[in-house]
């Protein structure tokens, strides 16, 4: 599986593996990371047999580093609400605008007991439209961070594990 995870990510990051932050090796440690924490889950889109795209996530603690990272305060009783982090959401070009990352995440997210969902995401990534992306998914953007010091500042959003329908809104 990881070696699966590491071939997806190669190919979306390709453009950006020369950059230490991106390189591979940074990734296969923060996946060995991220994969020992508490509730690690993961999800693997295929299409005929090949990997397409993945979503991994793990549950938070009240004091988890993901909240203390945070550069404004947060939400009253934000970190006291049983939370999921999705840590990676990778999907390939070629499957790219079709709903799939979208299948794979609420996948993840299905039998999850965590009351709400958090994210990181860079708000340059595609223009902004990465971003743009996660909050038609429900997401709001609730403070940055800047979980290494040669990576960017990411923008921190949150939702409920599962939005309102449509017809609720």
């Amino acid at each position: 599986m990881r070696s699966t995870l590491i071939e997806v990510y190669a190919d979306v990051r390709a453009d950006q593996l020369h950059l230490v932050h991106y390189s591979v090796e940074r990734f296969r440690e923060q996946l060995a990371r991220h994969s020992s924490d508490p509730g690690w889950e993961v999800v693997i889109g295929y299409d005929d047999g090949q990997p397409v795209g993945f979503a991994y996530a793990n549950t938070l603690t009240t004091d988890d580093r993901w909240w203390r990272r945070m550069t404004t305060p947060l939400p009253d009783g934000c970190t006291q609400t049983p939370t999921v982090a999705v840590k990676e959401i990778m999907l390939c070009n070629p499957w790219r605008g079709q709903g799939i990352a979208l299948l794979i995440h609420d996948e993840l997210l299905r039998d999850r007991a965590e009351e709400q969902v958090s994210l990181l995401v860079n708000a340059l990534n595609g223009d902004g439209k990465v971003k743009a992306l996660y909050e038609s998914w429900g997401y709001e953007p609730i403070s940055t961070q800047q979980p290494s010091a040669d990576g960017p500042v990411l923008t921190a959003m949150l939702r409920r594990t599962r939005p309102p329908s449509p017809s609720a809104r």
